[in-house]
């Protein structure tokens, strides 16, 4: 369902207005936040959470690609940085702001958060300005700031076309005889059949396109991966301090704090991605190599005493470090191989891309690990304890690692010359 419905959102954000699905998706956010808080049977609960999954995904997914569409190239990995450290942020301090407001407010203080953020999120789109509309108003500026006796720019007045004009009609009108001439040949038919048949003959033909790619599957791994450790620690930490540290539901969010703080550093971690573009491999499998040892020795934490308190908060406050090195690059990652793809085979994608598609697809991958994440965390530790939990969890993120390193911006084997000229051509746009 996922899939459908990125592909639904791509077609309405590529080549037509994204805020209108924005709102659209933030509006049906706030009815199904409304059918949660209302809600008094499991039957609501349940419809109430499936309906906010699908607005979340049509928000998360098109704010991405709108995103992308806006943000220089050059610097997309620091954009990327600020949208992985709402997204980290949102998800780990979520139940920090609900333990703390339910036990001092009660029930709809939590839902009045909620409300208001959607709130605030609606009118924040009201008043975008859309990319087009930006170079819209620049460029009457910059016309209206234009000397008027620029003899280059200046129309003629006896109804004469200028030189230049001719010119530049006579060489449009050549290239259009070209494409005509060539759109008659065989190729160029099936360029234009295969172009024009895009929509209907290939709605997936564009996921397959991009899951072909070892790239953008290694890419899926590490995120799906990624959002596994999230959710892990975001189901079992809160009853794991409570049967430890006897800790109840405002200390059972603030243990959250330590794995949140590292993410304010995902602009910089996304910044130092765009300067080193060739070390994204690197710097996302050490990241997942050095989580090894820091889940394995959560199972250190054992008793109720200060030393053992520290311990654990020092334990996740690197654990959240090593996760804000790597998603702002798995969220670059994504934009790349789209663009790879289109330069291998322009028009593979249609005329309105696949960057949105790309997003969703992502999205799909962090929604299948959050729902991997709790039911393995939480029946590992009621089966075999805190202790084998960890070490499981840690041992799925380190041997995430090896595709990585060998996949990651392409395969490791070939020559670090033709990534460079990849990356120079990504960056050119």
């Amino acid at each position: 369902m996922d899939l459908d419905l990125t592909s639904i959102v791509r077609r309405c954000t590529f080549g037509s207005i994204p805020r209108w699905p924005l709102l659209i998706g933030l509006v049906a956010l706030g009815a199904s936040t409304a059918l949660l808080c209302v809600g008094t049977t499991l039957g609501l609960w349940i419809a109430g959470r499936l309906f906010q999954g699908v607005a979340a995904a049509v928000v998360w997914t098109v704010g991405l690609a709108l995103l992308v569409d806006t943000i220089e190239k050059e610097a997309l990995g620091e954009a990327m940085g600020y949208a992985a450290m709402g997204i980290t942020l949102g998800t780990l301090t979520g139940p920090l702001l609900g333990g703390v407001l339910y036990e001092n407010g009660g029930y709809y203080a939590v839902f009045g958060l909620a409300f208001g953020i959607i709130g605030l999120d609606i009118f924040l789109r009201l008043v975008l300005i859309e990319k087009k509309d930006a170079l819209k108003w620049l460029h009457i500026g910059k016309l209206s700031t234009e000397p008027v006796d620029n003899p280059t720019q200046k129309q003629p007045t006896d109804g004469r076309v200028s030189l230049s004009g001719t010119t530049d009609e006579r060489d449009s009108n050549g290239r259009k005889e070209h494409v005509a001439t060539s759109s008659s040949t065989p190729r160029g038919d099936t360029i234009g059949d295969a172009n024009q048949q895009m929509p209907r003959k290939r709605r997936f033909g564009a996921v397959a396109t991009l899951l072909a790619s070892d790239r953008m599957l290694v890419t899926l791994w590490a995120y799906f991966i990624v959002a596994v450790a999230l959710t892990s620690l975001d189901s079992v930490l809160p009853l794991f301090v409570q049967d430890t540290f006897g800790w109840k539901q405002t200390a059972q969010g603030l243990i959250f704090i330590p794995v949140s703080v590292p993410h304010v550093l995902d602009p910089f971690f996304g910044y130092i991605n765009d300067k080193f573009p060739q070390a994204r491999r690197f710097v996302v499998g050490g990241a997942l190599l050095i989580t090894i040892p820091l889940f394995v020795l959560l199972r250190l934490v054992t008793m109720n005493s200060m030393s053992q308190k520290v311990v654990l908060c020092v334990l996740l406050a690197l654990i959240g470090l090593c996760l804000a090195f790597l998603i702002p690059p798995l969220f670059v990652e994504a934009s790349y191989v789209v663009q790879e793809k289109e330069a291998e085979s322009p028009g593979v994608f249609g005329k309105g891309g696949a960057m949105a598609l790309a997003y969703g697809i992502l999205n799909s991958a962090f929604a299948a690990g959050s729902m991997v994440g709790p039911f393995l965390a939480g029946f590992i530790r009621e089966s075999a304890g805190w202790s084998t939990m960890s070490w499981v969890i840690g041992l799925l993120m380190g041997v995430s690692a090896i595709p990585i390193l060998l996949f990651l911006g392409g395969p490791i084997w070939k020559p670090m010359e033709r990534h460079a000229e990849s990356q120079s051509a990504e960056a050119a746009g």
